[in-house]
C-alpha cells in the first residue's frame, strides 16, 4: 500500500449526505456492470507512481477478496480487480483471479484460499504488485511454509501466474506462520519493503526490490518487536524520509505501538498507543507529523503530533477506521465504519464534528469501507464501501470527494462482486 496518509472514525448527529455538494461533473455519472458490456478490456499503462495501479496507466484500481458466490461453491472465489480509467473505476474492466490459474502449486497442490493482503511496486518497474495470502499443505511439524505469493503487474495488468515470496532462512523465528504482510519504505533508499510476522515478538524484513522469482534485495535476522501483529498501510508519520510500522499487540482489541523506520529498517518502537479495535493515521490537524486515531467501542482516542505521545480523546464509539483527504484541502477526514458510517471533518486545530456526514449507501445491509483513495485523478480521495445482506448479495459502491461536502450524495460507480461469477481468470 501507498504509504500515507489516512484512517477513518464515526459519530452521531452528523449532516447526511443529502445535503452536500451535488454539483458533481458528467464523469461521475453512476454505473453498473449491470448495464457495462459483458467485459471491457484493461486499459494498457506504461508504468506510473500511483497506487494500486496494477496497470501503470496512471489510475488508482479496486481490489476486491470475499466475492459472492453461489452458495452451492464453498472454495474461494478468488480476487477481484476493477480497473481504473480518467473517469474513474471501470467495472466492465474487471478480472478475476481465481488460485485455479494463478496460485503457485506446493508440492504439486494448487491452496484453495486466494486473499489479497498488501499492494505495492515490489520490483520498481512502475507497475503495483499484489501479495496473496494462499494455504499450503503443512504436516504441523517444524516452521510452515511461506503462504504468501506474489501477483506481479504489467502493462496489462495482473496478467502473469504467482510466484512464492522467498523468506530466507535467516530472517525466520519460530515456527508459527509467515503472515501478516506489509509494504513500505522503511530503510528510506526507495524501495519498497515487506514486512511479515516471524514468530514471539519477531518480524521479518525483508528488503527491496524484489526480484521477479520473489526473493528480496536482502534480510537479516529477525527484528524484535512490540507486538505480533504488523498492521497496514505503513506511513512516515514523523516525516523524516523512513516508512513507520504499526505493530499491534495481538488481534481484536488490544494495544499497538508505532516502529519507527531507519537506515537499518522499523527497528525502534517509537509511542504505545493506547487498546482499540482499529487504529488510523492521518494528518487530522495542523501539525509536523501524523496523527493517530484509536478507535473503540467505548470512545475514539486520539493521539498529535506522532512519535510522541500526544493530547485529546474524542467522546464518540469508532470501531473500524480509516483516513483520506476528501477535499482536497491537505488536511485528513477520519471515517468510522461501526452501526454508521460517518466522516468527521478534519481541520488545523484538529478534527472536527462541524460538517460532519453520514454515508448512506445505495443498499440495505452491513456496510464497511473497501478503500480511500483517489479514483478519479481530481486531487481527491474517494470511498469505496461494500454493503452486503448475506454471503450471496452485495453492492459495491464509490462516493466521490468533493471540495464542499466532503463527499458526493450519490454514489458515482455501484456495482455488485457477483458480476466476477463465472469469469475466466
Amino acid at each position: 500500500m501507498a504509504a500515507g496518509a489516512g484512517c477513518a472514525l464515526l459519530l452521531s448527529g452528523c449532516a447526511g449526505l443529502g445535503s452536500n455538494d451535488h454539483a458533481t461533473s458528467d464523469r461521475h455519472e453512476p454505473a453498473t456492470v449491470a448495464k457495462a458490456p459483458a467485459q471491457l478490456p484493461v486499459p494498457r499503462g506504461k508504468g506510473s507512481k500511483v497506487a494500486d495501479d496494477f496497470n501503470g496507466d496512471g489510475h488508482r484500481d479496486l481490489v476486491l477478496n470475499d466475492l459472492v458466490k453461489d452458495q452451492s461453491h464453498s472454495d474461494d472465489a478468488g480476487i477481484g480487480i476493477v480497473y481504473g480509467t480518467a473517469h474513474g473505476l471501470a467495472p466492465g474492466a474487471r478480472q478475476l483471479l481465481n488460485p485455479a490459474k494463478r496460485a503457485a502449486p506446493t508440492k504439486g497442490q494448487l491452496p484453495a484460499v486466494f486473499d489479497a493482503e498488501a499492494s505495492c511496486d515490489l520490483n520498481k518497474d512502475g507497475f503495483t504488485d499484489l501479495v496473496v495470502s494462499t494455504d499450503p499443505p503443512y504436516d504441523g511439524q517444524g516452521q510452515p511454509p511461506v503462504p504468501l505469493q506474489i501477483l506481479f503487474g504489467s502493462p496489462a495488468g495482473l496478467t502473469g501466474k504467482a510466484v512464492k515470496l522467498d523468506i530466507p532462512a535467516q530472517a525466520r523465528f519460530g515456527n508459527d506462520w509467515p503472515d501478516q504482510p506489509v509494504c513500505g519504505d522503511f530503510d528510506g533508499d526507495g524501495a519498497q519493503d515487506l514486512v511479515t510476522h516471524a514468530s514471539d515478538g519477531q518480524l521479518s524484513y525483508l528488503r527491496g526490490p524484489f526480484s521477479r522469482k520473489g526473493a528480496p534485495r536482502a534480510a537479516g535476522k529477525p527484528l524484535a518487536s512490540p507486538g505480533n501483529v504488523p498492521t497496514g498501510p505503513a506511513a512516515d508519520v514523523n516525516r523524516d524520509g523512513y516508512d513507520d510500522l504499526l505493530v499491534r499487540a495481538a488481534d481484536g482489541a488490544a494495544k499497538s505501538a508505532v516502529v519507527l523506520g531507519g537506515p537499518a529498517g522499523p527497528t525502534r518502537t517509537g509511542v504505545v498507543l493506547p487498546e482499540g479495535i482499529d487504529v488510523a493515521f492521518g494528518r487530522f490537524g495542523k501539525g509536523k507529523s501524523l496523527d493517530a486515531a484509536v478507535g473503540s467501542m467505548g470512545g475514539t482516542s486520539l493521539r498529535y503530533d506522532l512519535p510522541t505521545a500526544g493530547r485529546g480523546s474524542l467522546a464518540t464509539a469508532g470501531s473500524v477506521l480509516d483516513s483520506g483527504d476528501f477535499d482536497g484541502d491537505g488536511l485528513s477526514e477520519l471515517v468510522s465504519s461501526g452501526t454508521e458510517l460517518r466522516v468527521l471533518r478534519g481541520r488545523t486545530a484538529g478534527l472536527s464534528a462541524t460538517g460532519m456526514v453520514t454515508v448512506r449507501p445505495p443498499a440495505r445491509g452491513t456496510t464497511r469501507v473497501l478503500a480511500v483513495g483517489d479514483f478519479t485523478g481530481d486531487g481527491r480521495d474517494d470511498l469505496a464501501v461494500r454493503t452486503y445482506p448475506g454471503e450471496t448479495r452485495d453492492t459495491v459502491a464509490v462516493f466521490a470527494g468533493t471540495k464542499r461536502g466532503l463527499l458526493s450524495a450519490k454514489p458515482s460507480v455501484t456495482f455488485s462482486s457477483s458480476e466476477f461469477l463465472g469469469m475466466d481468470s
